[in-house]
Parts: C-alpha cells; sequence; structure tokens
C-alpha cells in the first residue's frame, strides 16, 4: 500500500512520526508525499492551540478532498484531548497520543475493510513507555530518541499533560542500544528528545537523572554528535554542568524554556522557576561550556500582562543574550486554567508585542552571529541547495559554503567568513575528518 503523512507540532510528534514510517516501511508499503495521491493519509496532529486543532482538522479535509477513496486516518494529541470533536471528521480511523503500534495494525486491516473506528485511551492512566524505533528518514544525517514521555507540570497554559499522561521513561539500557544502533546505520548526529526531558528516570527504578541519560548515550555512541532537547532550567546545576562538560560529543546547545521575563507574569503561568533561577542556569552554562548556543521559546500577551511586565521581558531576554529565541503570542487554550483567567489581551496587541520581543530577539542574533566570524568550526553538512550546501555547528550556527563536491552528512572544518541575517557563510579549510 501507499501511505503518506502530515505531522504537526514538536519534535516528539515528528519522532514519532518517523518511528511510524518505519514501521511501515518494514512491512513492504511505499512512502509518499501528504501532497501526492495515497492509499492512505495519516495525520498526526497537534494540541498545543486552537490553531493547531484547526490546522489539524484542515489535513483531514485535504486528504479526502485529494483521494476520496483512501483511508484517513488522525492521531496525535488533538483526537487524545478531544476525541468527539475528532470524531465528527470524515477520518476513517481516530487513534491517540498512545500505542502507535497498535494504531497501524488497526489500519492495515482497514485498508480492505473500512469503517470508522475510534480508538482513544485515557492518557492520564499510562504507566508504561512506548518503545519505537528511533530514527529518520532524510537521508541519515540527523537521528531523533525520544527517552521521555508524558509531563506533570501542569502549566497554566498548557493541556499537553492530559494529552501525554504521566512521565514514562525509557530505560537507560535500552537508551544505550538505540545511540550504538544508529550510530551503526550511519547517522552523525542524534537528537535526545521527550515531552519534558527534564523529568527522565523520575518513574524508573533507581530514580536515573537527565544527566545520567545523556552520559550514558554520549558514551554509547562516542562518533555521534548527541544534541539535546529542551530542558527546565532548574535541571542546570553545577553537577549537571560538571558531568556534562566531560562528554566531548555532546553539543553545546541548550535550549531553555523561559516563557516570559516577569517574575510575576512566570508566576500566574505556574512555571516553577523565577527569571533569577532562569538566569543562574544560563550563567553555568556559559561558565562550563566555550560559547555555548542558548535558546528559548517566549510567550508574549498572557493574560494580564501589564506593559511593564511586558518591558521587564525585553530586559530580561536582552541580559540573557540569547543565541535564537522562538516567539510566540499566548493562544487561549479552552481547557486550560490561563483560558479563564481576567486580563485578556487583544489579538492586536499581542501580534504588536510579538513583534516588538522579535525586534529584540533579531539583534540577539545577529550579534551572536557576528561574534563567529574568522572563527575555525566544525559543520555537518546536511543538504545543498542551488550550489550552496548548509550544516550546523555543535552551537546549532546555521553554516552555509559554496561548492560542488557532496558534502551530504560529513562533518568538516570550515572557516567562518560572514553574517547573514539567520545564517554564516563560510569556506572550507580542510578534508573531511575520519
Amino acid at each position: 500500500m501507499v501511505f503518506a503523512f502530515h505531522t504537526l507540532g514538536c519534535k516528539v510528534n515528528q519522532y514519532e512520526t518517523q518511528a511510524m514510517e518505519e514501521l511501515l516501511l518494514a512491512k513492504g508499503h511505499t512512502l509518499v508525499p501528504f501532497e501526492e495521491k495515497a492509499d492512505i493519509y495519516i495525520i498526526n496532529s497537534c494540541t498545543v492551540t486552537a490553531v493547531s486543532d484547526k490546522k489539524s482538522r484542515q489535513a483531514v479535509r485535504q486528504a479526502r478532498r485529494r483521494a476520496p477513496e483512501a483511508v484517513v486516518a488522525l492521531c496525535g494529541c488533538y483526537p487524545q484531548v478531544s476525541p468527539e470533536e475528532a470524531a465528527k471528521l470524515d477520518a476513517d480511523l481516530i487513534g491517540g497520543s498512545g500505542d502507535r503500534q497498535g494504531f497501524l495494525e488497526l489500519l492495515e486491516s482497514m485498508a480492505s475493510r473500512k469503517e470508522k473506528t475510534v480508538t482513544v485511551d485515557n492518557a492520564l492512566h499510562r504507566r508504561a513507555f512506548e518503545a519505537l524505533p528511533a530514527g529518520g528518514l532524510e537521508g541519515r544525517t540527523r537521528a531523533m530518541l525520544k527517552a521521555e514521555d508524558g509531563c506533570t507540570n501542569f502549566c497554566a497554559y498548557c493541556i499537553i499533560p492530559y494529552a501525554r499522561g504521566p512521565v514514562r521513561s525509557l530505560p537507560l539500557d535500552q537508551a544505550e542500544e538505540e545511540a550504538r544502533r544508529l550510530a551503526a546505520a550511519g547517522y552523525r548526529e542524534l537528537v535526545l528528545t521527550g515531552i519534558e526531558l527534564s523529568s527522565y528516570g523520575r518513574d524508573l527504578p533507581g530514580r536515573p537523572s537527565p544527566a545520567e541519560l545523556i552520559q550514558r548515550v554520549c558514551q554509547a555512541a562516542p562518533q555521534l554528535r548527541v544534541r539535546l532537547g529542551s530542558l527546565e532550567p532548574r535541571t542546570v546545576t553545577e553537577e549537571f554542568c560538571q558531568r556534562l562538560k566531560a562528554l566531548p560529543n555532546l553539543c553545546p546547545h541548550f535550549h531553555l524554556s523561559l516563557q516570559s521575563g516577569c517574575d510575576a507574569t512566570l508566576s500566574r503561568m505556574k512555571r516553577k522557576y523565577d527569571t533569577a533561577r532562569f538566569y543562574e542556569s544560563a550563567a553555568l552554562l556559559r561558565a562550563h561550556f566555550d560559547n555555548p548556543g542558548i535558546t528559548t521559546d517566549l510567550i508574549v500577551g498572557f493574560p494580564g500582562e501589564t506593559e511593564e511586565e511586558f518591558s521587564q521581558t525585553l530586559d530580561f531576554i536582552k541580559k540573557c543574550a540569547f543565541s535564537q529565541m522562538h516567539i510566540f503570542p499566548y493562544s487561549r487554550r479552552q481547557g486550560t486554567p490561563a483560558a479563564a483567567m481576567p486580563g485578556q489581551l487583544s489579538n492586536a496587541e499581542k501580534a504588536q508585542r510579538a513583534q516588538r520581543a522579535a525586534e529584540v530577539a533579531g539583534a540577539l542574533r545577529r550579534s551572536w552571529l557576528t561574534g563567529w566570524i574568522g572563527k575555525t568550526v566544525e559543520v555537518l553538512f546536511e543538504e545543498e541547495k542551488e550550489g550552496f550546501w548548509r550544516g550546523y555547528t555543535p552551537q546549532y550556527v546555521e553554516v552555509t559554503v559554496s561548492g560542488e563536491e557532496n558534502l551530504h552528512n560529513t562533518l568538516r572544518r570550515v572557516r567562518l567568513t560572514a553574517a547573514g541575517e539567520d545564517k554564516i557563510f563560510g569556506t572550507l579549510v580542510e578534508e573531511e575528518r575520519p
């Protein structure tokens, strides 16, 4: 059978789509882009905002229009949280965010007998981690490994604990085994990810820490660059940094989730840190790693955010000097405490604040990139477009070089010569590293 995927949302969703693709390919099925004709269309959805839900519904309708006789399936966080709403869509199979292998088995059986089926469990009752094949399908450069699922933080704006359930972790020995397998398969970089990676291990015997997970994965596959997914700021301690700086293959790129640079706003968000603790984390990383990339997420226009609170956030992100930021206007998500809070801001005000924050973030980004000019760095090259090859340094600096040589999946030394708006240009300085 010919199948196609459409994926919305986070890196964990991307990982799970890749895992499902691998499982179907292993059974002899054929993968095509979502825009082409297929026997089966699978939409792996997101529900972090109302806009995410809307995009998921649109994808179902697009698939049905493209191939009326095909099997259309919807899975992921949107039907997990809103199964009755999802069941009203013209999809043949509605699944949730768990038991992906069982979902695929049902999907295969429906190819010969289409009968509308809804199979969604209660995420809050989950206790076991579902191990899926790690990897990727884009030329074997970067692979993803999900080591943790679920979240119990219950931030005021977030629906994800209800979509993913409690914390479940991949055992350390299995994480090591997957890292070795990915290295043997030809990947050069591994991204260690999870819904709330900082909660890793709290459900396992002995409660291994995120630092122990990272250490074991790096040591199991020393030939792989290991990059981390998002971390909660309180994870970054002196001990954490001491352990990680001894790992030569760990990428010094750390994504610390901020959300607001104002303590009053953080308190309303039910975040479990304040700006002082966040800044301490950033300072520790800079003290232990050479010029690390520190990236973050920011929500602007949260309910009750005053102009003074927003100004505090702007001052704080300047102080932190992030290398890159993802900025989102607050999106009201029904089912969360924040949706019922007083002081909801207008869309226009939220958009205006997002623009102001983006201007500050852009200036920080340009300063970060300019600081790399003249340095020689190692770049893992991924793809070529119109005669230019693109890749990333361990700090997650995007680098572009020109040349006719095939650089795909190679690690090369590059001298950085000029900075653009969002990338750096350079020239190769030596042959491929063995």
